[in-house]
């Protein structure tokens, strides 16, 4: 199985959407624990790495590189 390459900033897509109806998160904060924001109201979710890596559908848009 291939692993996910994601970064701070990029917009992924999660298997389940947003009781908010909205699929489209932003990664936010990086570390042992990864912080998304949902694009549609703006509440923000604390998941473990691991678990992040299971829930992630794919990523949807690059961060720009600097």
């Amino acid at each position: 199985m291939e692993e996910k390459v994601f970064g701070l900033n990029d917009i992924v897509q999660m298997k389940k959407p947003h009781p908010c109806g909205e699929n489209r998160w932003k990664i936010i904060r990086m570390g042992m624990d990864i912080r998304i924001k949902c694009q549609g109201c703006d509440h923000s979710v604390m998941i473990p790495r691991r678990d992040f890596g299971k829930k992630m559908k794919k990523v949807l848009e690059r961060a720009e590189e600097k």
